[in-house]
């Protein structure tokens, strides 16, 4: 049987297209450091990418009281948004780094596996974007995530975007006012050119930021807030009837938004909500230690 050598290091990170998060670990599993940085989506660049990385790991060594000498010791697991198209991830697996030796996943694998220990089951991250993914026998299920405009229906940047084309919509006369629409449209001043003037240039993570309007207005009982809602809910319900048609059983619900649409999904959907064990960054550590075990490198030795 073969342990990891206690000169040993493990790095997982979880980079998004918001912010990137680095966890340093002992061979033992010991949290040495933990750290943030800048955003870390490769799909808008790997320069900007792997700086955020490098940043957050160089002040997770800090804190461990290493240095940048010491990330020769690490196998580093990758969780990087973007990561799911092949382009991407193999523009960042040839990307050069200062680690042992890295493998390059995406974030939603990382949470999956962190949200289950290392067994099967699901997770639908609900955040600015939105994705369904399971492991299951070995083998990945990927539903939707496929970027804004095109997919990551019941996400921020959706919710945000709905809204905005029902305040032209009221805007117009094709619908009536409401108090979350009259609210969005005094944030252009009343303006509808303003609105399309911003929205073409506008990031899914600017039009997430309206999303806790729609959130707080529903809660209000705003009828365009709770219509929204349920919408959202329907196109999350989708995701996880398809995870659940491939036969993931257990589904842990992650993102800034989860917890406010969990209320609106359908009994169907909730039959199979568990609460995550864990988050992206301890799925990312389980696969830099299974990383680290099957490289048979001298940082292994024998138990």
């Amino acid at each position: 049987m073969r342990s990891l050598s206690p000169n040993a290091l493990l790095l997982g990170v979880d980079g998004g297209g918001t912010k990137c998060r680095a966890r340093l670990s002992d061979a033992t599993g010991a949290e040495l450091g933990e750290a943030t940085a800048g955003p870390a989506n490769i799909r808008f660049g790997l320069e900007r990418s792997f700086s955020a990385i490098l940043q957050a790991t160089t002040e997770c060594l800090v804190q461990a009281g290493l240095s940048s000498k010491d990330s020769s010791r690490i196998t580093a697991c990758l969780a990087l948004a973007g990561a799911s198209e092949p382009k991407h991830l193999a523009a960042a697996q040839d990307y050069p780094h200062p680690f042992r030796c890295a493998i390059v996943t995406t974030d939603a694998h990382a949470a999956c596996v962190g949200a289950h220990g290392g067994r099967d089951g699901g997770i639908i991250i609900i955040g600015t974007g939105s994705i369904g993914w399971a492991e299951r026998k070995g083998l990945h299920h990927r539903v939707g995530g496929w970027g804004w405009p095109v997919s990551d229906e019941g996400s921020g940047a959706w919710l945000g975007y709905q809204a905005l084309c029902r305040v032209l919509w009221a805007y117009d006369g094709r619908i009536e006012w409401s108090p979350l629409l009259r609210a969005l449209f005094a944030r252009f001043e009343q303006d509808p050119h303003a609105i399309l003037q911003w929205t073409i240039n506008a990031t899914p993570r600017d039009l997430g930021s309206f999303a806790p309007l729609v959130v707080q207005h529903a809660a209000q009982n705003d009828r365009v807030g709770r219509d929204l809602m349920k919408n959202a809910a329907h196109h999350i319900d989708a995701l996880a009837e398809r995870l659940i048609a491939v036969g993931t059983q257990q589904l842990s619900l992650l993102g800034g938004l989860a917890e406010h649409v969990a209320p609106w999904l359908s009994l169907a959907t909730k039959a199979h909500v568990i609460p995550p064990k864990g988050d992206a960054l301890e799925g990312a550590l389980h696969l830099a230690r299974q990383t680290a075990v099957r490289a048979r490198s001298p940082l292994l030795e024998r138990a």
